[in-house]
């Protein structure tokens, strides 16, 4: 480690010219201790499996109030495509999915998948996804695109859904965690921890509001989804009956369905995302922003409002590598992402090799 910054009396690890959030987030020293910590219980047979409850806990109602939706409705689990699965493999046959044109593959596989049911997956522009709403039975789409940042309308998408009942599901993958987000009119919401959110890699959440079943306005109902991982954590008694019947009495809610957790990634997701939940969100987006939009600046783009910036230029990838910046090259283009971690020095470098 290099050295540290502060954000909101926090210290994070700041590694010059890490610039790749989008890929992997940087923790907060206390998350990543007290991982240490728990690997190191673990090592001398000092965990027990009971001691992760109250962190899976801590952490699902961290993306509740993240996303802005009940915490009741936020089932946990190890990815997005696994939290999306069960749901495509619900809906009914011949259903029109609407995706963005480059939308990550997480979103549209699961329903892609389901074409031997005549569910058809049809991309258009991002922003036409609204205009093209009232077509379709279901938009997919990411808040926050990983290839190059662009952010959906999701005010567009949310007055379409109000008009014809599509339902809509957000995944907030690259959103949560620094965008400002306020979800509870969604269907269904999706997101994975180990970028914005900081936490390790296994841990995700998916929000299924009761309109997922019962239908948005102007919708119609659709099957209650079958929870094809649900396992033992789920059930309402999980560490005494329920681990050796058959079919014991779920928890309510999508909760009910989970599988077991990865129990060391939600030590540190428990730390994490009740931080970043009770940050000032509008401060939080800001800091992440400005530093994206001076790089653009600096470059001569113009500001995009996104805490990731695409840089379509030749070579630009190996001139970063260069100048010792990480970052991911996506779609053809070199993708840098700003976050806590990151400083106007890592902007001024990242320029520098641009130029």
């Amino acid at each position: 480690m290099d050295d540290t910054v502060t954000f909101a009396g926090w210290e994070l690890p700041h590694r010059p010219g890490y610039l790749n959030t989008a890929s992997i987030g940087v923790p907060p020293l206390r998350a990543s201790a007290v991982v240490a910590d728990v690997v190191t219980r673990w090592a001398v047979g000092a965990a027990s499996p009971k001691d992760f409850d109250d962190d899976v806990e801590a952490a699902r109602a961290g993306f509740a109030a993240i996303t802005g939706v009940p915490v009741a409705d936020v089932a946990q689990g190890a990815t997005t495509s696994g939290l999306i699965g069960p749901l495509a493999a619900s809906v009914p046959d011949g259903t029109r999915v609407l995706v963005a044109r480059g939308e990550f593959s997480s979103v549209t596989r699961p329903f892609a998948v389901q074409a031997h049911r005549g569910v058809r997956v049809t991309e258009v522009p991002l922003p036409e996804l609204a205009a093209h709403a009232a077509d379709h039975d279901l938009v997919a789409v990411s808040v926050v695109q990983s290839a190059d940042g662009a952010i959906a309308d999701v005010d567009a998408l949310l007055a379409a859904r109000a008009r014809s009942g599509v339902r809509l599901l957000f995944d907030v993958t690259q959103a949560a965690g620094w965008l400002p987000l306020r979800l509870h009119d969604a269907d269904a919401v999706v997101g994975a921890g180990y970028k914005w959110l900081l936490a390790p890699r296994g841990t995700a959440w998916l929000a299924r509001r009761p309109s997922w079943v019962d239908g948005p306005p102007a919708g119609a109902c659709w099957p209650e989804p079958v929870p094809h991982s649900a396992g033992w954590y789920g059930t309402r008694d999980r560490w005494g009956g329920g681990l050796y019947t058959p079919d014991p009495p779920a928890r309510t809610g999508p909760a009910g369905g989970e599988e077991a957790p990865v129990w060391f990634a939600h030590a540190g997701a428990a730390v994490t995302l009740p931080w970043l939940a009770s940050l000032d969100v509008d401060g939080l987006r800001a800091h992440c922003v400005g530093l994206a939009d001076t790089l653009r600046e600096r470059l001569g783009m113009p500001p995009a409002g996104s805490a990731i910036v695409s840089v379509r230029a030749e070579g630009a990838a190996d001139r970063l590598a260069a100048a010792g910046i990480t970052a991911a090259v996506r779609d053809g283009a070199a993708r840098l992402a700003f976050h806590l971690s990151t400083t106007p020095d890592d902007v001024e470098a990242a320029a520098a090799a641009l130029r």
